[in-house]
């Protein structure tokens, strides 16, 4: 019964700890690596007008709602005195920004820092409906019957078929009936356009997309339009220029099936520009900017909140799990003798600060002299509690003495000796001292080196960058290493020691 019960807590502990891993690190894209840093751009939109002089002003302006290809991680809005309300609509994000009074020259701001995410095209569960026929009147009808019939002709379906009409509408060759229904010469929005019109005569649906094509910089950045058709199953891009399929590469899609500006009343001389930048930037602060965009509180209520001095103390802290966990796989499925299972972590710490061969001979050599000490008060026949006030004070002055060594002689190992714990060092000598009046000087060694080893490879597992960053990003992955200690709490098999202990008996 209590093993199962362990079992049922470790898997609780292990079913919340990789939930929220993957939920950090697949959703809020929280990096796996520290000092990671990922292209991001930085977006503006300026919308400048002349207000009408009393009366309300009001405009509303399409935002990039979860663009394919790029990840929303930041957005700030910019308008003195407009309120400002944020909406879903007809597959956009539509800002609404209002005043009831307002005059003169007029400037609002939209800011968006976007960073690549390489997804695949996502099936849309909204089939759009089919559109009906377009109604345009004598000649326009005709030419687009005409259109639908010459392009169903060599089309073999809806992707080819919206290929084939951009490819016709751009052609020269179709005579004044694809100029009387474009408008004018085939530019790029004309001809996305166009084709929407002619699709809709074949009852299929599609729309004009709007959106930047990002680079390095550009204060002015131009809208460029694709064509948008659904296949009936999912959304596919086309360039109304060559007709070539899928969305180019570091296209922002800004907007579907209108411009940015959806709306505006109240104003003269509205105009809208883009421009953009593009910049490297930490992916840690990314995916804290993208867990506020999004609503998400699990990286504000994490240590990453807390001030940089708590941040640096728990960096070292959240390591102590992990040189215990390494301890308790050597003691318990290695069978190491070590003393107690704290001092060789605490010991490992003090190695990430003096180095490991460095660390071990410092070690030694305290220990060495503190034991002699030891012994001499020994015969001094003092009671336990002063014995050991006395060994940490001459620990304490052996430390200040080889750091006043170690500088004299120019030895910047010597002064990271003032690192390791006091009390640690002082509990050791008194730990070995006793063992070696109780079970020999044998016994009392191979518990010191076991120490030492233990220590060792916990400093190994302790001074990678990536362990500490992984433990401090994510401390959910304790959870897992607490449900990994406890299944080991119920390990009643042999030791690695015993199997060689017992080899005779095995014959």
């Amino acid at each position: 019964m209590r093993l199962n019960h362990v079992l049922v807590v470790s898997v609780l502990l292990c079913a919340a700890g990789l939930s929220l891993f993957l939920y950090k690190a697949l959703v809020l894209q929280v990096p796996l690596q520290s000092g990671q840093a990922i292209e991001a751009w930085t977006v503006e939109m300026r919308t400048s007008f002349r207000a009408q002089s009393g009366k309300p002003v009001k405009l509303e302006l399409a935002l990039p709602a979860a663009p394919e290809g790029f990840s929303l991680v930041d957005e700030t809005f910019v308008a003195g005195g407009y309120s400002i309300k944020v909406e879903p609509r007809d597959g956009n994000r539509v800002s609404t920004w209002a005043v009831r009074r307002a005059s003169g020259e007029q400037m609002l701001y939209y800011q968006a820092v976007v960073t690549p995410r390489e997804v695949d095209l996502p099936e849309d569960g909204d089939k759009p409906p089919f559109p009906r026929p377009p109604e345009l009147g004598d000649p326009l009808d005709g030419v687009v019957e005409s259109l639908v019939r010459s392009v169903r002709e060599h089309s073999a379906d809806i992707a080819t078929f919206a290929s084939e009409t951009i490819s016709q509408l751009n052609s020269s060759e179709r005579g004044s009936g694809v100029g009387l229904l474009l408008g004018g010469e085939p530019t790029p929005e004309r001809v996305a356009e166009g084709a929407v019109v002619v699709l809709a005569g074949a009852r299929i649906p599609a729309r004009v997309v709007y959106g930047l094509q990002l680079g390095e910089r550009n204060s002015d950045a131009p809208l460029q339009p694709l064509l948008e058709v659904h296949d009936g199953s999912r959304w596919l891009l086309f360039d109304p220029t060559t007709a070539a399929r899928g969305r180019p590469d570091r296209f922002l899609i800004w907007s579907h099936g209108s411009k940015p500006l959806v709306d505006a009343s109240g104003v003269r001389g509205l105009s809208t520009r883009f421009a953009f930048s593009e910049s490297l930037q930490s992916a840690l602060e990314l995916a804290q900017q993208r867990a506020e965009v999004q609503g998400s509180r699990a990286l504000k209520f994490s240590l990453l909140g807390l001030p940089v001095q708590l941040q640096n103390l728990y960096r070292v802290l959240l390591l102590v799990p992990i040189g215990a966990l390494v301890i308790v796989l050597l003691r318990t499925l290695v069978g190491l003798k070590t003393f107690g299972t704290f001092a060789p972590v605490l010991m490992a710490l003090a190695f990430r600060e003096t180095q490991l061969l460095n660390g071990i001979l410092l070690f030694s050599v305290i220990v060495l002299l503190g034991l002699g000490a030891r012994f001499y008060l020994e015969r001094l026949q003092l009671l336990s509690v002063p014995r050991l006030a006395a060994v940490l004070t001459m620990v304490v002055l052996m430390l200040a003495v080889i750091s006043v060594i170690a500088y004299q002689l120019e030895l910047t190992v010597g002064l990271s000796v003032a690192l390791f714990p006091v009390v640690i060092l002082a509990m050791t000598i008194e730990r070995m001292s006793v063992v070696w009046e109780e079970s020999g000087p044998g016994e009392a060694s191979q518990q010191a080196l076991g120490s030492l080893f233990g220590a060792s490879l916990g400093y190994l597992a302790m001074s990678r960058t990536a362990v500490e960053h992984l433990v401090f990003v994510f401390p959910e992955l304790l959870l897992v290493l607490l449900a990994l200690m406890l299944l080991l709490g119920r390990y009643t098999g042999y030791r690695l020691t015993e199997l060689t202990r017992f080899r005779a008996l095995a014959r």
